[in-house]
Protein backbone atom coordinates (compact mmCIF):
# COMPACT_ATOMS: atom_id res chain seq x y z
CA UNK A 1 0.00 0.00 0.00
CA UNK A 2 1.25 3.51 -0.83
CA UNK A 3 1.02 5.72 2.24
CA UNK A 4 2.66 8.82 0.78
CA UNK A 5 -0.03 9.54 -1.83
CA UNK A 6 -1.47 13.03 -1.54
CA UNK A 7 -5.24 12.61 -0.98
CA UNK A 8 -5.93 15.92 -2.73
CA UNK A 9 -5.73 16.01 -6.53
CA UNK A 10 -3.65 18.74 -8.20
CA UNK A 11 -6.95 20.34 -9.25
CA UNK A 12 -7.60 21.11 -5.57
CA UNK A 13 -4.48 23.27 -5.67
CA UNK A 14 -4.63 24.81 -2.18
CA UNK A 15 -5.25 21.60 -0.26
CA UNK A 16 -2.80 19.71 -2.47
CA UNK A 17 -0.05 22.27 -1.77
CA UNK A 18 -0.81 22.41 1.96
CA UNK A 19 -0.64 18.61 2.25
CA UNK A 20 2.64 18.54 0.36
CA UNK A 21 4.09 21.17 2.70
CA UNK A 22 2.88 19.81 6.02
CA UNK A 23 3.01 16.08 5.36
CA UNK A 24 5.47 15.11 2.61
CA UNK A 25 8.03 17.90 2.97
CA UNK A 26 7.78 17.92 6.78
CA UNK A 27 8.36 14.15 7.04
CA UNK A 28 11.22 14.15 4.54
CA UNK A 29 12.93 17.15 6.16
CA UNK A 30 12.45 15.72 9.66
CA UNK A 31 13.93 12.36 8.70
CA UNK A 32 16.85 14.12 7.01
CA UNK A 33 17.27 16.50 9.97
CA UNK A 34 17.22 19.18 7.28
CA UNK A 35 15.61 22.38 8.56
CA UNK A 36 16.60 24.16 5.33
CA UNK A 37 13.97 22.08 3.49
CA UNK A 38 11.16 23.65 5.55
CA UNK A 39 12.44 26.99 6.83
CA UNK A 40 10.78 28.93 3.99
CA UNK A 41 7.43 27.30 4.86
CA UNK A 42 6.94 29.71 7.77
CA UNK A 43 5.93 33.34 8.25
CA UNK A 44 9.03 33.93 10.35
CA UNK A 45 8.20 37.45 11.49
CA UNK A 46 4.93 36.53 13.21
CA UNK A 47 5.13 32.76 13.80
CA UNK A 48 4.28 31.24 17.18
CA UNK A 49 3.42 27.78 18.46
CA UNK A 50 1.39 26.51 21.39
CA UNK A 51 2.29 23.23 23.11
CA UNK A 52 -0.71 21.37 24.55
CA UNK A 53 1.50 18.85 26.40
CA UNK A 54 -0.96 16.10 25.37
CA UNK A 55 -3.51 17.51 27.86
CA UNK A 56 -7.23 18.01 27.18
CA UNK A 57 -7.39 21.04 29.49
CA UNK A 58 -6.73 24.05 27.24
CA UNK A 59 -5.83 26.11 30.31
CA UNK A 60 -2.68 23.95 30.59
CA UNK A 61 -1.53 24.66 27.03
CA UNK A 62 1.44 27.00 26.82
CA UNK A 63 3.09 29.37 24.40
CA UNK A 64 6.17 27.15 24.11
CA UNK A 65 7.43 28.56 20.82
CA UNK A 66 7.18 32.38 20.81
CA UNK A 67 9.56 32.55 17.84
CA UNK A 68 10.39 30.44 14.83
CA UNK A 69 13.93 29.97 16.18
CA UNK A 70 12.58 28.38 19.39
CA UNK A 71 10.45 25.97 17.36
CA UNK A 72 13.33 25.20 14.96
CA UNK A 73 15.57 24.24 17.88
CA UNK A 74 12.97 21.83 19.30
CA UNK A 75 12.18 20.40 15.84
CA UNK A 76 15.88 19.70 15.26
CA UNK A 77 16.25 18.17 18.75
CA UNK A 78 13.34 15.81 18.05
CA UNK A 79 14.74 14.98 14.58
CA UNK A 80 18.14 14.06 16.10
CA UNK A 81 16.47 11.97 18.81
CA UNK A 82 14.40 10.14 16.21
CA UNK A 83 17.46 9.54 14.01
CA UNK A 84 19.24 7.95 17.00
CA UNK A 85 16.39 5.46 17.50
CA UNK A 86 16.53 2.09 15.77
CA UNK A 87 13.23 1.12 14.17
CA UNK A 88 12.20 -2.34 12.96
CA UNK A 89 10.33 -0.98 9.96
CA UNK A 90 11.01 1.72 7.37
CA UNK A 91 10.38 4.93 9.30
CA UNK A 92 9.31 7.09 6.35
CA UNK A 93 6.57 4.65 5.37
CA UNK A 94 5.51 4.30 9.01
CA UNK A 95 5.23 8.07 9.49
CA UNK A 96 3.04 8.41 6.40
CA UNK A 97 0.95 5.47 7.63
CA UNK A 98 0.21 7.07 11.02
CA UNK A 99 -0.33 10.62 9.66
CA UNK A 100 -3.73 11.90 8.58
CA UNK A 101 -4.30 15.41 7.28
CA UNK A 102 -7.53 15.32 5.36
CA UNK A 103 -9.40 18.08 7.20
CA UNK A 104 -8.18 21.33 5.66
CA UNK A 105 -10.39 24.42 5.86
CA UNK A 106 -9.46 27.06 3.28
CA UNK A 107 -11.09 30.49 3.10
CA UNK A 108 -9.35 32.90 0.76
CA UNK A 109 -5.74 33.32 1.83
CA UNK A 110 -6.19 31.60 5.23
CA UNK A 111 -6.30 27.94 6.11
CA UNK A 112 -6.65 25.76 9.20
CA UNK A 113 -5.24 22.25 8.91
CA UNK A 114 -6.01 19.33 11.20
CA UNK A 115 -2.99 17.00 11.28
CA UNK A 116 -3.44 13.82 13.29
CA UNK A 117 -1.01 11.10 14.28
CA UNK A 118 -2.52 7.77 15.26
CA UNK A 119 -0.48 4.60 15.27
CA UNK A 120 2.71 2.90 16.34
CA UNK A 121 6.14 2.39 14.84
CA UNK A 122 7.93 -0.85 15.74
CA UNK A 123 11.39 -0.60 17.30
CA UNK A 124 14.12 -3.22 17.00
CA UNK A 125 14.06 -3.86 20.78
CA UNK A 126 10.50 -5.21 20.44
CA UNK A 127 8.79 -2.10 21.81
CA UNK A 128 6.85 0.45 19.80
CA UNK A 129 6.85 4.21 19.53
CA UNK A 130 3.21 5.28 20.01
CA UNK A 131 2.18 8.37 18.05
CA UNK A 132 -1.22 9.64 19.18
CA UNK A 133 -1.65 13.40 19.05
CA UNK A 134 -2.91 16.14 16.79
CA UNK A 135 -1.94 19.62 15.69
CA UNK A 136 -3.95 22.53 14.34
CA UNK A 137 -1.88 24.55 11.87
CA UNK A 138 -2.75 28.09 10.86
CA UNK A 139 -1.54 29.00 7.38
CA UNK A 140 -1.54 32.15 5.28
CA UNK A 141 -0.99 32.55 1.57
CA UNK A 142 1.91 34.96 1.07
CA UNK A 143 2.72 36.11 -2.47
CA UNK A 144 0.98 33.03 -3.90
CA UNK A 145 2.58 30.44 -1.57
CA UNK A 146 1.21 28.87 1.58
CA UNK A 147 3.14 29.55 4.80
CA UNK A 148 2.69 28.37 8.38
CA UNK A 149 1.89 31.29 10.67
CA UNK A 150 1.30 29.27 13.84
CA UNK A 151 -0.01 26.11 15.43
CA UNK A 152 -1.47 24.49 18.50
CA UNK A 153 0.34 21.19 18.72
CA UNK A 154 0.77 18.08 20.80
CA UNK A 155 -2.94 17.94 21.63
CA UNK A 156 -4.40 14.60 22.62
CA UNK A 157 -6.04 12.60 19.85
CA UNK A 158 -8.90 12.38 20.05
CA UNK A 159 -9.31 15.64 21.92
CA UNK A 160 -10.87 14.99 25.31
CA UNK A 161 -9.15 11.63 25.74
Amino acid sequence: MTFDKNPFPPGDADRHALWEMLVRRDIDAFLGQDWAMVEDDFVASSFFGMHAHFLSDADAWRLQFPTLASYRDEWLRQARETAATTFAEPLREALFRVTNMRDIDVDGDRAVLHKKFNGSVAKTDGSAERLKWQTLYFCTKVEGSWKISGFVGYMPHPLGS
